[in-house]
């Protein structure tokens, strides 16, 4: 069964590419994920706030696009992405 996962395009203020993502990513919809990363180029902000669970398989998506990503992140998030190594390669900022 598919998890529900929802991602929505559009650019920041200054141009920036902007993804938002609301559900839960895991290798259900991972591929959607890297889908969307590999589609917007340049500098990426990723919107995590209205994500509620990240698996394994979510975080090997973004680690090949750390160097170009900047996450909005919730609290919940925090301990996935340090324990990962994930926030030492990109800037995390609370959400």
């Amino acid at each position: 069964m598919t998890t529900a996962l929802t991602l929505t395009h559009g650019r920041r203020p200054d141009g920036t590419g902007l993804v938002t993502a609301v559900g839960e990513i895991d290798m259900s919809n991972a591929g959607e994920l890297a889908a969307a990363l590999a589609t917007t180029a340049g500098p990426l902000v990723l919107d995590l706030t209205g994500v509620d669970y990240l698996d394994s398989a979510g975080l090997s998506v973004l680690f090949p696009h750390a160097e170009r990503l900047q996450l909005v992140t919730n609290p919940l998030l925090d301990p996935v992405l340090t324990i990962s190594g994930l926030s030492d390669l990109t800037t995390v900022h609370g959400g």
